[in-house]
């Protein structure tokens, strides 16, 4: 039976801005366009990995004033929603500004998503078996209960910290199973500057957390992967030409985490995640910008081809 990926995560609704640059403090700068997208951390990975073939139960909030096309949109994603609530108020927000390279700084105000109770969630996990997995981020209430809760039932935890915040320093970190990071939040837990080598990162993240897994996305670079038996490597990225970046790191988690489920070596999992990463990022939006499973494989049966065709004309 596959393993179902128990998943506490934001549901937000993006405010999308396009810029020609992203503003410094005090300036003031036109936007091109503004669009609007279902977005949060959350509602994209839940769709990354069911549209990568995983089966996701989503455990969230949203507003009773706007939340229930997004709960609808997860639906229809393949995504459970029973372990959903819809509380008083407003769904989460963003705003997100995308700059003329695709680049982007975000602003998320937590709405809903700070409605979560812990009774919610030992409800959800209820029905866990063994094999199954638990993910979340740090965009909803009751992260530290969340981590003891998933790993009293025996699950595999997938933590992806963001946003970095204090209450990252009281979650039982030493309990979670596998850290999916950029370089900014590795670097925070490693205690150690942004622009320190990955290798370095990844070397003093596996002595503060020996029993972890750890990936390490670093943009255009690719992504690095390292545990307590296999040295630190280097998964490349694909190269494209993008237009918005805002989903890049959730569809590579989704994907990653689905290829796990399907018992693939994390060097095949970081390649598809890679794959889905870069469709992802030539499309706008956040989870419209998310690719299918056979749109992956159609990717990088593209590129085996390509391989194919230079090493013959050379």
């Amino acid at each position: 039976m596959k393993a179902m990926v128990f998943h506490l995560g934001s549901i937000n609704i993006d405010r999308v801005y396009s810029l020609d640059h992203i503003v410094a403090p005090g300036e003031t700068e036109r936007a091109s366009n503004l669009a609007f997208f279902p977005g949060g951390k959350g509602l994209n990975q839940s769709i990354a990995l069911a549209r990568a073939g995983a089966a996701v139960r989503q455990i969230g909030a949203v507003g009773t004033s706007d939340g229930e096309p997004l709960r609808i949109l997860l639906s229809e994603n393949g995504v459970q929603i029973d372990a959903i609530q819809t509380v008083p108020g407003e769904t989460g927000h963003a705003v997100i500004l995308v700059d003329a390279a695709g680049m982007n700084s975000i602003i998320v105000t937590p709405g809903a998503n700070a409605c979560v109770t812990t009774a919610q969630i030992q409800s959800a996990i209820s029905t866990a078996k063994s094999g199954d997995f638990f993910l979340a981020q740090n965009e909803t209430s009751c992260l530290p209960d969340a981590i003891r809760l998933a790993h009293r039932a025996n699950l595999r935890i997938f933590l992806n910290p963001s946003p970095i915040t204090p209450e990252l320093e009281v979650s039982p970190l030493e309990l979670v199973s596998d850290f999916l990071l950029n370089e900014t939040e590795a670097a925070f837990l490693a205690n150690c500057p942004v622009s320190t080598d990955p290798g370095t990162i990844l070397n003093r993240l596996l002595f503060r957390f020996p029993n972890a897994r750890f990936v390490l996305t670093c943009g255009a670079a690719g992504a690095w992967y390292a545990d307590a038996q296999t040295p630190p490597f280097l998964s490349p990225s694909f190269p494209t030409d993008p237009i918005d970046t805002t989903a890049a790191g959730d569809t590579f988690a989704g994907f990653y985490i689905a290829a796990i489920a399907d018992s693939l070596p994390p060097r095949e999992a970081m390649r598809l995640a890679n794959a889905a990463a870069a469709i992802s990022i030539t499309r706008p939006g956040a989870s419209p910008s998310i690719p299918t499973a056979r749109e992956v494989a159609r990717f990088l049966a593209s590129k085996s081809c390509a391989s194919l065709s230079s090493r013959h004309e050379s």
